[in-house]
């Protein structure tokens, strides 16, 4: 009788435990930038796979796109949180944000963030303390790699168009990028994006200008709309380089930043050590591990851009 209960004790959880056939999850993720058929989102559930979760046996992804609109990620996270999801996983600061003022209980993982701290979202890196805790981008100083690209790929550049979204720890990104502008010898001019409608005016405002390249500051509403700001550079023959490859994809000159693939991956490892029991106030905050280059000849060569050698050499990837 006690060695039948005991099996019985033991077979109870394996099913409560997650990551168990027998059991079923869910899980919510919200984004801002990254869009159904992003390569990130298989990334993310290789990783699941990979610690024993599976789409259809004992994992349920319910999946949430904002598309660029920030006004829309309350109305997401509330409609996950009826949903009954046991965490929810977010790409993008302001989706961070919204989640953790709907909730303070439900776990969240940022699989991309731009600092946590800054932003409110946890104490420190190493004990976040509250519910939220992940990946970040900080540390990555893609601003300052960016400019020092273009520096490189037009030596002749005189003015630089600083393309942004409004976010609560914004100031550190525009900060680096002015100091590193005026190390140069470059001059900025900054154009904020709050809303996707405000692109077209701050197109007009962009070409008025009449920069001699441009950079965009890492942000979801901005991955959101790449194709739209990759053909505004096309349009005006600017020299770009952006922060995620997505911009690239859609034609950009280059993109340098970390390897968000990594982190939507590892992000797996976060979700896994919660399901078991870990508290997400008690996980430190990771910073990327890996940045890439990618530079677009063909964009190259509709810009009449010879691109340096010693840029070709040590970009991570070259389409032809």
């Amino acid at each position: 009788m006690k060695r039948r209960t005991l099996l019985a004790g033991l077979a109870a959880a394996l099913v409560a435990r997650p990551g168990r056939a027998q059991a079923s999850v869910k899980i919510g993720v919200v984004t801002i930038g990254v869009g159904p058929s992003s390569p990130y989102l298989e990334e993310l559930r290789q990783g699941l796979r990979e610690h024993g979760y599976f789409e259809g046996k004992n994992l349920v992804i319910e999946y949430r796109f904002a598309e660029g609109r920030l006004d829309k990620l309350p109305a997401m996270v509330a409609e996950l949180l009826r949903l009954k999801v046991n965490l929810i996983v977010t790409e993008g600061t302001p989706t961070a944000v919204a989640a953790q003022q709907a909730t303070r209980t439900i776990p969240i993982v940022t699989a991309v963030v731009s600092d946590p701290v800054s932003a409110g979202l946890a104490a420190s890196f190493a004990r976040p303390g509250g519910n939220v805790t992940g990946l970040t981008l900080t540390g990555a100083e893609r601003a300052a790699k960016q400019l020092q690209l273009l520096r490189e790929t037009v030596p002749n550049v005189g003015t630089v168009a600083v393309i942004y979204g409004a976010r609560a720890n914004i100031e550190q990104d525009l900060k680096e990028a002015r100091d590193t502008a005026r190390a140069l010898g470059l001059a900025v001019k900054f154009f904020e994006v709050r809303t996707p409608q405000d692109f077209e005016a701050t197109f007009d405002a962009v070409a008025a200008a009449r920069p001699g390249a441009m950079i965009t500051i890492g942000h979801g509403m901005l991955l959101g709309n790449s194709k739209r700001i990759a053909e505004f550079a096309s349009k005006y023959k600017l020299p770009a380089v952006y922060p995620d490859r997505e911009f690239v994809d859609a034609g950009g000159l280059m993109a340098y930043g970390p390897d968000l693939g990594a982190n939507f991956r590892r992000a797996a490892g976060y979700i896994d050590r919660i399901l078991r029991g870990a508290k997400p106030g008690d996980l430190p905050i990771e910073q990327p591990t890996k940045w890439g280059l990618v530079v677009n000849l063909r964009t190259a060569n509709a810009l009449g851009l010879r691109i340096p050698g010693g840029v070709l050499v040590r970009a991570d990837e070259v389409i032809q």
